[in-house]
């Protein structure tokens, strides 16, 4: 029984499929410090720094469905820093952003009647520019600040921003996870996703532009 066990082989270790050139990147720093690496990108990704957040989120969902990692630890972490990112952006803007806005605002265009309108359009869909915000690189960077400078208020804000994390966090974690050896794929997927994300936000700004010249012509 004895020698039966120890000539048994060692089971084999978990291996990772073949990643892209981003999460393969990546997975050097991930494998090195672990959930910590998932919880500091994710954060910083969520409050006004252009780190690969997201990248992280799905490479350590790929190496939660290699056994690598568990699956619930990165969701937990990955929920934690979201909320947690998002809420610093806003405590920023909230502080210190109007008064950014005043004081450098003209030299980029952004006239006390253009902020007044912003402040009217966060007020009428805050909570939908917050929860979808999370999908378009740029705007999860900066969603946060925008929602504080507004003065969108605390509980309205923290419960779009809850949101708008759980449905990252589980659209993203789910898609690293299941994608298993298509991961490669399903990264080259997403990307073109993005890329139609940015291309109907930036149609609709287009849109409602060309709206308001148009009446402003009537008008005149």
């Amino acid at each position: 029984m004895t020698a039966a066990l120890a000539t048994a082989p060692a089971p084999a270790p978990a291996t990772t499929p073949e990643l892209p050139g981003p999460l393969a990147a990546l997975a050097p720093f991930l494998e090195h410090y672990g959930y910590l690496a998932v919880g500091l990108l994710v954060l910083l990704d969520n409050a006004a720094l252009p780190v690969p957040g997201q990248t992280v989120l799905i490479l350590a969902a790929v190496y939660a469905g290699a056994g690598r990692l568990s699956l619930a630890g990165v969701v937990t972490v990955a929920l934690a820093a979201a909320v947690l990112g998002d809420s610093l952006g806003y405590l920023l803007g909230r502080s210190g952003g109007r008064a950014l806005v005043h004081r450098w605002g003209r030299y980029v265009g952004l006239t006390a009647a253009r902020q007044q309108k912003a402040e009217e359009f966060f007020t009428r869909n805050g909570g939908k520019v917050v929860v979808v915000a999370r999908f378009i690189d740029g705007l999860r960077q900066t969603n946060g600040i925008i929602a504080g400078t507004t003065e969108m208020p605390w509980r309205r804000f923290l419960l779009w921003n809850t949101l708008g994390a759980v449905l990252w966090v589980g659209a993203w974690s789910s898609a690293g996870y299941l994608a298993g050896s298509d991961i490669g794929e399903v990264y080259h997927q997403a990307l073109r996703y993005q890329l139609l994300l940015l291309a109907v936000a930036a149609a609709l700004v287009i849109a409602l532009v060309l709206r308001r010249v148009i009446r402003a012509r009537r008008r005149g």
